[in-house]
């Protein structure tokens, strides 16, 4: 994909989800962190309903690390890998309450240097919690970004690198949102709905099939 598809590919998408917005549920950047460490191959709508019962006792770092990770992990089991996600949720608690006086840091380095949170994670939380310029690459976003051209790589860091330079930085977090209900609402992981997207003259796959 051109420079000029690129940026027809980016208006399009800025059209079509004008009000993209996160789907987890937070109210805080540290339940925020929380549900995106839950999220890690689970729906958004699975862990709003997992948070929605934590969070009603267990919100701020002081009232979280006072759960053992067996409690822990009897809230968030449905979530999938909790056991390793219950370790990483105390373990980066206790990061933020020993580390940095109980708030959460708010730089992408800072954040990445709490137990269990790498880039995606950081990325997430500094773009959405503080208001930072970054491009979370999850599945959707590395799926519907190599499909069209967007961005190739066979790494979310390779993609990510792609997207950054593709797409002006102050445009990086809505883009992130774009790409992402793309990925939900037409471009599927299984049948991706070509007939049906105003992309498919732009996309890099749809091209090659014909």
């Amino acid at each position: 994909m051109n420079k000029t598809d690129k940026e027809k590919t980016l208006a399009e998408l800025a059209s079509l989800y004008p009000d993209a917005k996160p789907a987890l549920h937070y109210t805080t950047p540290y339940e925020l962190l929380v549900a995106v460490i839950l999220s890690a191959q689970c729906t958004d709508e699975r862990v709003n309903i997992v948070t929605e019962k934590l969070f009603r006792e267990y919100s701020t770092p002081e009232k979280m690390i006072t759960l053992s990770q067996k409690e822990l992990e009897g809230y968030i089991f449905s979530c999938g890998f909790y056991r390793m996600k219950a370790e990483h949720i105390l373990s980066a608690t206790r990061d933020i309450l020993e580390k940095f006086n109980g708030e959460v840091p708010n730089t992408i380095e800072t954040l990445m240097t709490l137990a269990g949170v790498g880039k995606k994670t950081a990325n997430v939380v500094y773009s959405v919690a503080f208001g930072g310029d970054a491009i979370a690459v999850d599945t959707h976003v590395f799926r519907v970004s190599n499909r069209l051209g967007l961005a190739k790589g066979k790494t979310p860091l390779a993609v990510e690198e792609g997207l950054c330079k593709a797409i002006p930085k102050s445009e990086w977090s809505k883009a992130h949102h774009y790409l992402i209900y793309h990925g939900r609402r037409v471009c599927h992981s299984q049948r991706p709905d070509c007939e049906n997207c105003t992309l498919a003259a732009l996309c890099d796959t749809n091209r090659r099939k014909k």
